[in-house]
């Protein structure tokens, strides 16, 4: 079974599910799940989990986003993107500068009342199935947060923009809240995920491309270690009287712990860019959350997981990914 992490470009028209479905197929294993959902007519960015990495889901999924969109004003939609049911169209009587204003005002934390078309639940019931149903239910606000919002063209009643966020952001809803802010309204036209985490869209591989690397006898090309996509945790090595201890997922002395001589997270892939930007720095890890959690590996250098610092100078083990090590 492989175990590491793939950074697959998801392309319009299949769901974040068919991307899964297809890799099953491809690999020839079960144990795969994806980071993060893209709607169908979204492209771009979508990570992958192959194996012990499967683990990683939640953390990777809690990181922040960077999409490139298109907003359209002047219509309204009933899923807030342009594939849906127009639902009012209203003259665009507004300057360049008014709508650069207003766009960056969402810059900052807001409550975000997210759409019915989208897979959350209200009581057990996906809110996209009720949707269909002409079912309206009462949602309430989340928090989200926008870190930046780059302009990078204006051609009314059409905006590009880059948007860097927070876990949860419906890029389609800020269009819509925009749209409203505006007094035109809006819907999102187009949506691309260029970066999710560490993982960037230049690098990102489509299912074809990942197909013919299976068949030329190169399963594990563009598969990324699963200690490799935890590089912004520090790495310590566990001493030889301190490894069962480790492997059987026990709480271990932070005196029986040395630094890595060599950070093998930060190797190859790495080094060489192959999933990290270090140019766009998530906001989430940058703001010091991982502080205090380590990745630890036995003393013959396998990986075997996440362990978190606790009073009294013990580290205790926050996720382990003993099967398959490294």
């Amino acid at each position: 079974m492989l175990n590491g992490v793939i950074n697959v470009y998801k392309e319009r028209g299949y769901t974040s599910h068919d991307v899964v479905a297809r890799l099953r197929g491809i690999f020839g294993q079960r144990k795969i799940g994806h980071t993060g959902t893209l709607d169908p007519d979204a492209e771009g960015v979508l990570p992958v989990c192959l194996g012990n990495a499967t683990r990683l889901s939640e953390l990777l999924t809690d990181r922040s986003k960077a999409y490139r969109a298109v907003l359209l004003l002047g219509r309204t939609t009933d899923t807030q993107d342009a594939g849906g049911r127009m639902l009012k169209e209203r003259p665009v009587h507004v300057s360049e500068q008014t709508v650069a204003e207003v766009i960056k005002s969402f810059i900052g934390n807001y409550d975000q009342i997210p759409p019915m078309y989208s897979a959350l639940k209200v009581n057990g019931k996906k809110l996209v199935d009720l949707a269909r149903r002409g079912i309206e239910v009462e949602r309430k606000p989340r928090a989200v947060e926008i870190y930046d919002i780059c302009i990078e063209a204006v051609s009314l009643p059409r905006v590009t923009m880059t948007v860097q966020c927070s876990k949860g952001t419906y890029i389609r809803t800020l269009c819509h809240d925009i749209g409203e802010k505006l007094r035109c309204g809006g819907c999102m036209e187009q949506l691309t995920r260029i970066r999710s985490g560490g993982f960037c869209i230049e690098t990102a591989h489509q299912l074809g491309e990942l197909e013919k690397s299976v068949q030329a006898g190169e399963e594990t090309r563009y598969l990324i270690p699963t200690d490799a996509c935890l590089s912004d945790y520090p790495g310590l090595t566990v001493s030889k009287e301190a490894d069962k201890l480790l492997k059987n997922g026990n709480p271990i002395e932070a005196t029986a712990c040395s630094a890595l001589e060599e950070d093998r997270a930060l190797g190859e892939f790495a080094r060489k860019g192959a999933f990290f930007d270090s140019q766009q720095e998530d906001p989430v890890i940058a703001g010091s959350q991982r502080s205090g959690c380590y990745r630890l590996y036995s003393c013959d250098g396998g990986f075997a997981g996440l362990y978190r610092m606790r009073k009294g100078g013990k580290l205790y083990p926050e996720k382990m990914f003993l099967s398959g090590g490294k």
